[in-house]
């Protein structure tokens, strides 16, 4: 009767579980080997084979091999379960340190088995079971949208059912803010992790990541699902506003206009999926500057610089476009830089052209200085690219002999003052960081500290506003600064840009 009620207990717990019926039974054998061992007051080591044909089963105890100098003060430290080698082999030669010896013993009845002895072990490798069969199944669905029902909500973190006891979990950091969700709701996520873990979630899912408004829109836009238009890049500020940027692989077809749909209907779909997050799909192009205007939009651009070197782009914009560029609290431009992967600094094209007459102005007199040369040469120098005495000091030869009218007498001059100009700008900027002062705005920002702030007054960036207009890469020459404090120290003085809520988006 007890080998019945085995096979019936595996056979129902596999079918219902629907687990592999030798976890059943190997559970089974956990359980009664635990109930042997505590019939002898937990001392002993033990083994129970069950016949998964039959429903028979033996108990073992266990010893296990042990070298001499293992012992302790003469005994084993656990006589109960182990054994010394020379004992050992007076039954089994060829037993060594670490087998097992065994020696068949009495089992327990099946129907005797402490209930909860034999239900924990079950269920706990049931359990194991059933999470890593949840891991198998999902471990290569990464990517892929994920919908459940709302199980339950715990600090703004939420719990998914998806089914079949299968449970997902979205943290808060990867939910959409101020999202509404309630007990019951079908939300759908982007599975972005499978972890393997004893206890918790194993399915993580986001609501807030980039790939999941690309995974939308594969769904919705048949030819993004069909791979005649790709959704190459995609940037989020969860829940106010995106931009995706596109390309048809069929010159025939509008990337853009197939994204948005008839009366915008498949991009209004993926807006209120993400809770009236709004979408800007972006035409992409291969010009990176074409690119980085279209990823502007709706602002209108003047003209860019590009700075192949710093990677990064300096956008002019008319006076009155200039909020709508940037956006409120900075968003437009930011989800451009994060779209295009480019820096972009924007700028009112009319002080721009300015700040552009001036810089060849001033660049042109200081050639005229350090360099003690006539302002036709001087324009030369401008004309062809050069931008300070550095540049000149160290140029090869052959290059500045290129230039129209320069010969190796001329460049060999420049290049000698250019040197020496150099060596003198360095010696005036060791002193310059000890005498010049900074404005007490620049000294009272956040994130300042006194030493930096005289350190960049001591390269004209005296004001908040001066800092304002700076790039990231502008301030890597300064002490303690990497690209992520250099971009907090601008964001932190362009707020007086934002302050009046300027920017819509």
């Amino acid at each position: 009767m007890e080998n019945k009620e085995i096979l019936l207990v595996a056979d129902v717990f596999a079918n219902e579980k629907d687990i592999d019926k030798e976890i059943v039974f190997e559970a089974l054998e956990s359980a009664l080997a635990a109930a042997a061992i505590k019939r002898h007051d937990n001392q002993i080591s033990a083994r129970v084979k069950i016949d998964r044909t039959t429903g028979e089963y033996k108990t073992f105890r266990r010893w296990e091999v042990m070298a001499e100098n293992n012992e302790i003060d003469g005994d084993l430290e656990f006589p109960a379960s182990q054994t010394l080698l020379e004992v050992a082999q007076m039954d089994d030669s060829d037993v060594e340190v670490g087998d097992f010896v065994e020696e068949e013993v009495d089992s327990v009845a099946f129907c005797r088995i402490a209930a909860q002895t034999a239900k924990q072990v079950i269920i706990q490798k049931i359990r194991e079971a059933e999470r890593k069969k949840i891991v198998e199944a999902y471990k290569d669905r990464v990517g892929e949208l994920i919908t459940g029902s709302v199980k339950r909500l715990e600090k703004g973190s939420v719990y998914l059912d998806l089914g079949g006891h299968v449970e997902a979990y979205i943290a808060r950091s990867d939910m959409i803010p101020r999202e509404s969700i309630r007990i019951g709701d079908r939300v759908r996520g982007y599975l972005k992790e499978v972890r393997s873990e004893v206890r918790g979630p194993q399915l993580f899912i986001s609501r807030s990541a980039p790939e999941l408004l690309i995974a939308l829109f594969k769904l919705e836009v048949p030819e993004v699902g069909e791979g005649l238009i790709d959704v190459l890049a995609a940037a989020r500020d969860p829940g106010s506003r995106a931009k995706i940027a596109v390309r048809s692989n069929d010159p025939r077809l509008d990337p853009v206009g197939a994204c948005v749909g008839m009366r915008g209907s498949r991009v209004q779909t993926v807006s209120n999926e993400l809770a009236g997050e709004r979408v800007d799909i972006i035409l992409w192009n291969e010009n990176d500057a074409q690119f980085v205007i279209n990823a502007m939009s709706p602002a209108e651009i003047e003209s860019i610089v590009v700075d192949e070197d710093k990677h990064s782009i300096d956008i002019s914009v008319a006076t009155d476009n200039l909020s709508q560029a940037i956006g409120r609290g900075g968003q437009n431009v930011r989800l451009a830089t994060e779209l295009t992967g480019w820096e972009l600094n924007v700028r009112d094209a009319n002080e721009a052209d300015s700040l552009n007459e001036e810089e060849v102005e001033k660049t042109k007199q200081i050639f005229i200085d350090q360099l003690d040369v006539d302002e036709e040469i001087a324009d030369v120098l401008v004309e062809v690219g050069l931008t300070n005495v550095e540049e000149i000091a160290y140029i090869p030869v052959e290059e500045m002999m290129e230039i129209d009218g320069f010969d190796e007498e001329l460049v060999e001059a420049l290049r000698s003052r250019a040197k020496d100009a150099v060596l003198i700008n360095a010696i005036a900027s060791e002193e310059a960081i000890e005498t010049s002062e900074p404005a007490q705005d620049l000294l009272n920002m956040e994130g300042m500290d006194e030493d930096l702030a005289h350190e960049m007054a001591a390269k004209e960036i005296i004001t908040m506003e001066n800092l304002a207009e700076q790039a990231v890469d502008d301030l890597l020459i300064f002490s303690g600064v990497d690209e992520k404090r250099a971009g907090q120290l601008i964001m932190k003085a362009r707020e007086p840009w934002f302050a009046n809520g300027e920017g819509e988006g």
